[in-house]
């Protein structure tokens, strides 16, 4: 966890891409946050330079799809190409 507003209830989660990691981690994170009792809201951020991750705008959108009644998930993955 990178930042918790805990009055807000809010986890803030910062990724930076890397050979090694994959979207997969942010799936993981978002199942291990739900369950969390001072996180309502996750804020996912990506920092994405080289553009590893190849289709951002489909990522952020199946993660946001993972919004619950428990969790609301919002993801950012910067920059996102062309």
């Amino acid at each position: 966890m990178d930042f918790l507003l805990k009055s807000e209830q809010i986890v803030v989660e910062v990724k930076k891409t890397r050979k090694n990691l994959s979207d997969k981690q942010l799936i993981i994170d978002i199942a291990k946050y739900a369950e969390h009792p001072n996180c309502k809201t996750l804020i996912c951020f990506a920092y994405d330079p080289e553009g590893r991750i190849a289709n951002p705008r489909g990522v952020e959108d199946d993660l946001m799809a993972r919004n619950s009644e428990s969790i609301q998930v919002l993801v950012f993955i910067r920059p996102k190409g062309d």
